[in-house]
């Protein structure tokens, strides 16, 4: 696909900060930017396309892909099989020609393949060619292609479909297209604009288009979280304490990103009821690509829960995208309906676009304008004429921050615990020289407005420029000079003592936060402790640091819905997939001792989820110290029935020993994701009965903690 996105085909989003793939290419050969959490360094990595059509592709390296939703989408049976009956229905002619564009592990190619087959398409000039762009995820469909004799039954091309020429690669233009370059918005993996250049370049006249159509539904609903999640302004106005992060006029100077946010909000039903109308039609098929508009009188008395979820008037944010979508795969009766209610995966999910502020109030039997709109890549919507439109530009010290990020500022609970900690540690420091070590724009200001005779030093490694100009912005409303501040944006390997004006640092503080990170493992935030370490001659003898300690916690877990997404892979439509699995990353059933890896979820967004234990505790990070390698073991008793699928892992952090300050990210807080290290095999748990071990390892050079665990029935 045309799309410049890191991974190219499936439909999927890039994998996170941990494995961020920034593709290059040069010939037969990709680089991908490998980085280190701990410290920001970055690596490149070459992956090599063998010369040989007949020789044995190497694997990819292990785990490759795991942070990815590849697996998910493979373990979705659903899909599979509506795709499965979709191309058997498409594949009549014996002498169709099959493209497959964004072919990941070549599951639809080889539905082709084999469809092809069974009318005789191999004496009759049939092909299927199979175009995969990310050069890692092609050398793994090679392999999946051999191991099921496919081949010399599918033509592959390590290219973007727009690369493709008709007489150069292709032998004519296809009649029959397959894809699945969907997301959870639809459009965000470039679907308009990879099918109409092949629509112009690729394909014959009049083509088979799989998938054919695509419905999405929404609805205006109202809801306290969802509303935290993108209103800091009222939000912190509601916390009074004095700190602006949003002041006055410049409300919007810090926000989420104007676009439709995925989310599972199955995990929402007590909070909210889902009863969505069709708000859009877009239809794949007859040489062209044609969006139906949504109806632009929304009538709120057609649906009756409004009034159920009314709590102060107002409606808080529009559900929209895959609230329930349907993917009509041939144009008839066979579909895919993705929504509340289906069963659960993880690669579609439904989408949430919030309005701004605190909403538009609206009483039984208004009417409301609703007005959508697209581009290549997104659709956006504007409730009443007068709402301000979607695309509007923000000034140079305009910072977006994902939702979470949004809520955490906002939380009264969060800045109080933070303020009283900077506050005791102010009372006995003096003109301090403070370094704040992440990227937190909330302790900036707080130290800066409470001390007006410190020096702030800002890092900034991931903000830089933009923080420096945001930091401008907001001084005067938070009552400091800016010049008490220095934004240095840099990692904390490049940091001289001539960047401090050789004054020894009284403060080092962080939340942490290391913007760009949000989708990493919760370890990760032990950059802190990496940059504590990089800073340790710069430090004075008694430096106050915070947090001052971090806590490994864990919770045993019962969680079906995200053991069966992460399963590993045999049989796909008939295709054995077993040798993907090392690359994406499975967990479940994996042969002999194999474990899965420790992968970042919101475990309140997992599906069914059950705890089955208390929280213990496993580990401990003294910031007090150099960083080091730690060990650490615990033994978990079951307070409850179930089946245990694994267990969720996160850090607490320590923000003050002497006062028990402690902020936690574990599962009960949703604005974190936690680590979930999943079972080869579930495990049957009675109280009184079974115990479990668990031990954990963190290695200070690559930033990784491992896991091992054994479990025991006592009679």
């Amino acid at each position: 696909m045309p799309s410049c996105c890191c991974l190219l085909g499936l439909g999927f989003p890039s994998p996170p900060s941990a494995l961020r793939i920034l593709r290059r290419r040069m010939a037969s050969r990709a680089f991908q930017l490998r980085l280190n959490p701990l410290t920001g360094d970055s690596e490149w990595l070459v992956v090599e396309e063998e010369e040989e059509e007949d020789h044995h592709p190497t694997p990819p390296p292990k785990q490759l892909l795991a942070t990815t939703s590849y697996l998910d989408m493979l373990n979705d049976s659903a899909r599979n099989r509506a795709y499965r009956r979709a191309i058997e229905a498409a594949v009549t002619d014996p002498s169709s020609r099959v493209l497959d564009i964004g072919a990941g592990t070549g599951l639809l190619s080889m539905m082709a393949a084999r469809a092809l087959a069974a009318v005789g398409g191999e004496t009759r000039g049939g092909s299927v060619s199979a175009c995969e762009s990310y050069l890692p995820m092609g050398k793994l469909m090679r392999r999946v292609l051999r191991a099921n004799g496919m081949e010399n039954r599918v033509k592959v091309f390590h290219k973007r479909s727009d690369e493709l020429k008709v007489g150069d690669d292709l032998d004519s233009p296809a009649d029959i297209l397959v894809s699945e370059i969907l997301d959870s918005e639809l459009l965000g993996e470039g679907l308009i604009p990879t099918l109409q250049q092949a629509y112009d370049m690729l394909l014959a006249k009049n083509p088979k288009i799989v998938p054919y159509r695509a419905t999405t539904y929404g609805q205006l609903v109202e809801s306290t979280f969802l509303w935290k999640l993108h209103d800091l302004h009222n939000n912190e106005a509601n916390a009074a304490d004095g700190v602006w992060l949003t002041p006055g006029e410049m409300e919007r100077i810090v926000s989420v990103k104007p676009q439709q946010h995925a989310m599972q909000c199955d995990a929402l039903e007590d909070e909210i009821r889902l009863n969505p109308s069709k708000f859009l039609n877009l239809t794949f098929g007859n040489g062209q690509i044609v969006i139906v508009r949504p109806i632009s009188r929304y009538e709120q008395h057609e649906m009756d829960m409004f009034m159920l979820l009314f709590h102060g008037g107002y409606f808080n944010w529009i559900l929209l995208g895959q609230s329930s979508t349907q993917l009509l795969l041939d144009g008839r009766d066979n579909q895919v309906v993705r929504g509340r209610n289906a069963d659960w995966c993880d690669h579609w999910k439904q989408c949430v676009w919030f309005m701004q502020g605190k909403g538009i109030p609206a009483t039984e039997d208004q009417v409301l304008s609703l007005r959508a709109r697209h581009n290549q890549t997104s659709i956006s919507y504007q409730l009443n004429i007068n709402d301000e439109a979607c695309d509007r530009s923000f000034k140079g010290d305009h910072l977006t921050l994902l939702p979470e990020r949004i809520a955490l500022y906002g939380d009264k609970d969060w800045r109080s615990a933070l303020i009283n900690t900077i506050k005791n540690a102010l009372t006995v420091k003096s003109s301090p020289t403070c370094v704040v070590a992440d990227d937190s724009l909330f302790l900036a200001l707080l130290i800066s407005s409470m001390s007006p005779t410190s020096k702030v030093i800002a890092m900034y490694p991931g903000l830089r420029d933009k923080g420096a100009a945001y930091l401008r912005s907001v001084a005067d409303a938070n009552n400091f000079s800016i010049d008490q501040i220095q934004v240095i944006g840099k990692r904390a390997s490049s940091i001289t003592a001539d960047d401090l004006k050789h004054k020894k640092v009284n403060l080092l503080v962080g939340e942490p936060f290391y913007l760009g990170s949000e989708g990493m493992l919760p370890w990760q935030n032990l950059r802190f402790w990496s940059v504590r370490t990089l800073l340790d001659s710069m430090l004075s003898e008694d430096a106050f640091i915070m947090p001052c300690k971090g806590i490994l916690k864990l919770c045993a877990m019962s969680l079906p819905d995200l053991w069966r997404s992460r399963s590993s892979l045999k049989d796909v439509e008939g295709f054995d997939h077993s040798v993907v699995n090392e690359t994406l990353g499975a967990c479940g059933y994996l042969p002999g001792d194999q474990q899965g890896p420790c992968l970042p979820y919101y475990v309140w967004q997992c599906g069914y989820t059950k705890k089955l234990s208390k929280v213990y505790s496993l580990m401990d990070f003294n910031f007090s110290e150099p960083i080091h390698s730690c060990f650490g073991k615990t033994k978990i008793e079951f307070s409850h029935d179930g089946t245990c699928h694994g267990f969720a892992v996160w850090i607490d952090w320590v923000l003050d020993e002497r006062k028990s300050v402690v902020l936690t990210t574990g599962p009960d807080n949703r604005y974190w994701k936690q680590g979930v290290q999943l079972f080869s095999k579930p495990v049957e748990v009675n109280p009184g009965k079974s115990v479990m071990h668990v031990e954990a390892s963190f290695d200070p050079s690559t930033g990784e903690i491992t896991f091992s665990s054994s479990s025991t029935t006592c009679s």
